[in-house]
C-alpha cells in the first residue's frame, strides 16, 4: 500500500465520521420539531373553555384525550340530535351518550368546557 493509499482511506474515513455526525444533528433537530409539534396540536389545553354544542372538530381536539375521531363522533351526534331543534349536550354527562367517551374522559375535559 502506498502513501497515497493510506492517505486516502484517512480522508475517506473522516468524511464519513463528519457525514455521520451530520446526519445524527439533523435527526435531532428533526425529531425535536416534531415533538414540539405534537405538544402544541395534541396535548394543548385550550385557552378558554369550548362549548361542545358549537365546537368544531379541530377545537375538540384540543381536549385531552380527544382524537379526530372522538371530536368527529361529538360533532356528529351533536349535528344528528341537532336536527329536532334541541341541544346535545346540557351538562357533561351528556357527552358520554358520545361512542368512546366514558365517564373518565368526561371528567377529565369537564374543567375545559361550557355549556350555554
Amino acid at each position: 500500500m502506498t502513501q497515497t493509499d493510506d492517505r486516502q482511506k484517512k480522508i475517506q474515513s473522516v468524511a464519513f465520521l463528519i457525514s455521520l455526525c451530520v446526519c445524527v444533528l439533523f435527526c435531532g433537530v428533526i425529531l425535536s420539531a416534531n415533538v414540539a409539534v405534537l405538544r402544541e396540536s395534541r396535548g394543548a389545553e385550550p385557552d378558554e373553555k369550548i362549548n361542545p354544542n358549537e365546537a368544531t372538530v379541530a377545537s375538540l381536539v384540543r381536549l385531552p384525550g380527544i382524537g379526530e375521531s372522538r371530536a368527529a363522533a361529538i360533532v356528529a351526534y351533536r349535528e344528528s340530535i341537532g336536527e329536532n331543534g334541541c341541544r346535545a349536550f346540557e351538562k357533561v354527562e351528556d357527552l358520554q351518550k358520545v361512542r368512546g367517551i366514558g365517564p373518565k374522559t368526561a371528567e377529565n375535559i369537564s374543567e375545559w368546557l361550557r355549556f350555554e
